[in-house]
């Protein structure tokens, strides 16, 4: 805990419980000293038994450093649920010993009648009371109308969805957008207010008209912009795609990419990691590991989070991409700019992370290169699955980068594959060189849908605009 900043420090008033929810303490820099004090009493001899002799008590203080860390218990405990049971006369039982395990135990343990007892980890997220300012309801002029509320936010925990000024696709719609909506026009030219905006603008421009097809991670890997700057102007030059072979993708107004066969080389193609047993390392042996896990989940109690500066209109004129430049490590031109890791792939290198949403024209290995174009001039379809590519393209590419990673892990990590496995390497290079199926099993993959909660920021990249 002491670590990491972020932590705080918890106390549980019974150590015993697990279902005990602790009190936090926040972490706070101080200036003190620790102080070491003695109390010594030294008991006098009474001589006479009627009188009471006071004991005589010595102070000794000595100082043993300086304190720089204090952690203050500031916030109110949870609200506690306590493993009891209450019966038809209302006398409570204790559950404890039915619902803790304190040892080994045999099948009739498991086996067992029990009332349902799932308590959450947390009641509330808060911990600290905040003041709530109600205001008074709105008076509008005559002839005003509420708007319209659905039944998805008019009682729920989540809030209505705001106006949003990008402008979505499905691959089954007939029309394609040629201009951006006129209030993602307005949003723009209100904050391009600086000649570092208007050269963004034309660089984005310029990206577009060589490549009509960018993801947002390739475009930040080419382009040196603030995240806010780019939400607002991506809608200004481009729509978005939400299906087919193009999903998750901007693509230049007026171009549509079903008609245009040598729009292939821009479809994406969702490419994960596999791992397990099966191919010889586990996921924790992994050398790209998981942006979040399981094991390592904290409670929202127990996590200080930062206090975040909301950024406004005035603070995007004044040029987030110029601004603070000078105490900056890295210089105004480059400060945004991400790796080229994040959207390319190149043979010997692994990707940054376990999920990856690459272009085929950003996979930059000939043998992948050989996959896309075997039917290059003789593209008669677009489908929603394989675009203008041959069926199962994507399959067969996945298996390769999986080859090729895997081969990679094992030079880098021999020890993860035994040697037993050695009369199975000339299989897998052959099929690596021939780009046939590893195994019958990767057909239930013919299906790949993306995962909720991705790795990559390009799935939920339509969170941004709704």
């Amino acid at each position: 805990i002491y670590a990491d900043p972020a932590k705080r420090l918890e106390l549980y008033f019974r150590p015993k419980d697990p279902y005990c929810h602790p009190v936090c303490a926040n972490r706070f820099p101080t200036s003190t000293m620790l102080l070491k004090v003695k109390r010594r009493t030294k008991k006098k001899k009474q001589l006479d038994t009627e009188e009471q002799v006071q004991p005589e008590v010595q102070f000794e203080m000595e100082i043993l450093g300086t304190v720089t860390t204090v952690y203050k218990f500031q916030g109110m405990s949870d609200f506690q649920y306590l493993a009891m049971h209450s019966g038809p006369d209302g006398k409570q039982t204790s559950m404890y010993d039915k619902v803790l395990m304190l040892k080994p135990e045999k099948e009739e343990f498991f086996n067992r009648e029990l009332p349902l007892y799932i308590p959450p980890p947390i009641f509330s997220r808060l911990d600290t009371p905040v003041d709530y300012f109600y205001r008074p309801d709105i008076q509008h002029r005559e002839g005003y109308n509420n708007p319209q509320v659905s039944g998805e936010n008019l009682i729920g925990l989540s809030r209505a969805r705001r106006p949003h000024n990008a402008i979505f696709v499905n691959f089954d719609d007939e029309e394609i957008p040629t201009k951006p909506l006129d209030a993602a026009v307005q949003t723009w030219k209100k904050v391009c207010t600086n000649p570092v905006d208007k050269k963004v603008e034309e660089e984005l421009r310029k990206l577009f008209e060589v490549r009509p097809v960018w993801s947002r991670n390739a475009v930040k890997a080419n382009i040196s912009v603030h995240p806010d700057k780019l939400k607002l102007l991506l809608p200004y030059l481009a729509y978005y795609m939400l299906t087919g072979p193009w999903r998750s993708l901007w693509v230049r107004f007026g171009y549509d990419p079903r008609k245009h066969p040598e729009a292939k080389i821009y479809q994406v193609l969702d490419f994960r990691i596999r791992c397990g047993m099966k191919y010889g390392y586990a996921p924790n042996d992994m050398p790209v590991k998981a942006k979040r896990s399981t094991y390592n989940y904290s409670l929202p109690i127990t996590v200080k989070k930062p206090v975040s500066h909301t950024v406004s209109v005035h603070d995007l004129k004044q040029g987030l991409g110029t601004s603070g430049a000078s105490g900056a490590k890295k210089p105004a031109s480059s400060r945004y700019k991400l790796k080229e890791s994040i959207y390319i792939f190149r043979e010997g290198a692994l990707p940054p992370y376990r999920q990856m949403f690459y272009q085929l024209c950003d996979l930059n290995v000939e043998s992948l290169q050989k996959i896309i174009r075997r039917n290059d001039g003789t593209e008669t379809e677009c489908t929603e699955r394989d675009g203008w590519c041959l069926p199962k393209t994507s399959d067969d590419l996945r298996d390769t980068m999986s080859l090729m990673i895997k081969q990679i892990i094992r030079s880098t990590r021999p020890a993860l594959f035994s040697s037993t496995t050695s009369s199975e390497d000339g299989k897998e290079q052959l099929a690596y060189e021939s780009g046939e199926d590893e195994d019958d099993e990767e057909e239930e993959e013919e299906d790949f849908k993306p995962s909720d909660g991705s790795e990559n920021e390009m799935e939920t990249e339509i969170l941004d605009y709704v």
